[in-house]
């Protein structure tokens, strides 16, 4: 049976190290690694508070100890994945590394893991962790003794201290086989606590206590510590990317991950992988505050995030809108590995919401903006999962989708196949330029292509460069939905928006506002089709900043 346990890593940068780049680096490269594997299901660092070394610790919660010892997390030591950036900062850390086994643990009625709670909540913010660690003596009865000890006083005196939130107890764990053995007791407690109190003091001052501190314990370090960072699969810590002495901009060795260091609007890029496997390329950028709203732009079938350029540059350059970050992703579908499983608009909801998950994104902290299928996919979110969103925006889109639309999108499936176009390097079959060509003259008003065709050509270009298979498979989700009873119990507020030149779609989405609980505001965006955004990016920021500003005040 698989056993669950530690790792535990003290770290002491040397004074060579710039804190920036340590920071970076463990935020956005090291930590993040090892939480993309499915058995290290979180991890937190910690900050010494009670002056000694080494100062920072980190904690990983494993759940099967020997995936430990196994190719998959070995590889994360090797040069195939260790970057030159890891391998020269880990040069200027003086590192500490223990594995431990779960012994026991007793927590608090209402215990809420730090996973599950938001990095803005102050409680996270000053979590203290206590952490003992205990060499005993070799006889098994002695130490026996000392685990009765705890299970059967020491947890329900500690209980009884004002702030306890949870005891832990490990052991070296069994494939450190030449390792010394010693137990590490971790005690969480609340920001406000009575650490030092009279239930404290009373909890470490028994008979039974005292005389097994003399009788079986040989050695015993015990060390105060704040919580300083919660780890989640996905990087996305900005702050150090604006510091003037920042070390970068940095790729990961697979390229899939990258920094743009920037004293404004840093970003970063990366990806998260879903419960089935497809992985989803996002874009992170704006203001580094970690707590800030968030911002998640949700496209339209067949293009990328270029999509949103020019209405993030209109966004963050109105002043009030600085205080965001901007999520953007690349839609299943638009890579080739798109899953095996039907794709629907819950299952595009539910990649959205593992992209919040990822980046530890506070509840009601999204604001979700999508078009087209992006505008129903951010519509279904906030409709299933109400208490990650604050406020929705959906563009030129539909609460259902009509029968018509299985041959039409079945027809452009067909005319991309006649073509047979394939993408030069990988040689995959792409969309190519027949439908390429009708579809950006389908989104775009004619005028457009005379005064602005630097702008339409690499929407062009990336509907052209779609891969066919993901095309094919993910376009399933506009032939079948119907959300227009959901709409009827919504609770977030939503705004929608189209374009005046986008067929019918303005007197459709005039229902849609009708539709939703409570109603919602129609607003039309003025010589644009298909995709505000692209066409007129200042006035359909205006329309986000104006709308955005009700929500959050």
């Amino acid at each position: 049976m698989p056993s669950s346990g530690l790792l535990w890593v003290t770290m002491q940068p040397q004074a060579s190290l710039p804190d920036t780049q340590f920071h970076d680096w463990y935020n956005n490269e090291h930590g993040p690694l090892r939480l993309r594997l499915p058995f290290i299901t979180n991890g937190f660092r910690f900050r010494a508070t009670d002056g000694l070394q080494p100062e920072y610790v980190a904690l990983y919660d494993i759940t099967n100890m020997d995936e430990l010892t196994r190719e998959t997390y070995l590889s994360l030591r090797t040069d195939v994945i260790k970057t030159e950036r890891e391998k020269k900062t880990m040069a200027q850390i003086d590192v500490g590394r223990k594995l431990y086994d779960l012994a026991d643990e007793r927590h608090h009625p209402d215990f809420r893991p730090l996973e599950f709670q938001a990095d803005v909540d102050a409680e996270t913010h000053g979590s203290v962790l206590v952490a003992v660690t205990i060499a005993t003596h070799p006889d098994p009865a002695k130490q026996a003794e000392l685990e009765r000890w705890y299970r059967e006083e020491h947890y329900e005196m500690l209980s009884k201290v004002p702030g306890w939130r949870r005891s832990r107890r490990f052991v070296t764990a069994a494939i450190e086989s030449g390792a010394p053995r010693e137990s590490l007791a971790l005690h969480e407690y609340a920001p406000v606590n009575g650490l030092g109190g009279p239930a404290h003091k009373a909890a470490m001052n028994t008979p039974w206590g005292q005389r097994l501190m003399g009788d079986v314990v040989t050695s015993k370090k015990r060390r105060v510590y704040q919580w300083y960072y919660t780890f989640g699969p996905a990087p996305r810590e900005l702050c150090s990317l604006a510091r003037a002495d920042v070390v970068g901009p940095w790729t990961s060795n697979d390229g899939k991950t990258h920094t743009i260091p920037s004293p404004s609007r840093p970003a970063l890029e990366s990806f998260v992988t879903t419960a089935d496997g497809v992985e989803l390329p996002y874009r992170l950028e704006g203001t580094t505050d970690p707590n800030a709203p968030v911002v998640v732009l949700s496209n339209s079938i067949l293009v990328n995030w270029n999509i949103w350029d020019r209405f993030v540059d209109a966004f963050f350059a109105q002043k009030q809108n600085q205080r965001y970050r901007v999520l953007r992703y690349l839609t299943r579908g638009r890579r080739s590995p798109s899953g095996e499983q039907p794709v629907n608009i819950d299952l595009l909801a539910s990649d959205l919401a593992t992209l919040l998950d990822a980046l530890r994104v506070p509840p009601k902290a999204a604001r979700l903006i999508g078009v087209s299928l992006g505008g129903v996919t951010v519509l279904n979110t906030s409709l299933l999962y109400p208490s990650r969103v604050a406020a929705f925006i959906a563009c030129d889109t539909n609460s259902s989708a009509p029968e018509s639309n299985r041959k039409a999108w079945g027809d452009r499936v067909a005319m991309c196949e006649q073509e047979g176009a394939t993408d030069p390097s990988t040689k995959e079959p792409i969309v190519g330029e027949n439908l390429a060509e009708v579809t950006t003259r389908r989104w775009f008003v004619p005028e457009s292509y005379k005064t602005q065709p630097e702008v339409l050509a690499p929407v062009k270009e990336a509907v052209r460069t779609n891969s066919l298979r993901g095309f094919a498979h993910s376009v399933q989700a506009l032939c079948a939905y119907d959300i227009r009873e959901r709409m009827a119990s919504a609770t977030v507020p939503g705004l929608f928006v189209a374009g005046a030149n986008d067929g019918a779609l303005p007197q459709t989405m005039q229902k849609m506002a009708a539709d939703l609980r409570g109603g919602a505001e129609l607003k039309i965006i003025d010589q644009a089709g298909h995709l505000p955004m692209v066409e007129q990016p200042e006035a359909f920021a205006d329309v986000v900043t104006e709308f955005l500003g009700k929500v959050d005040g």
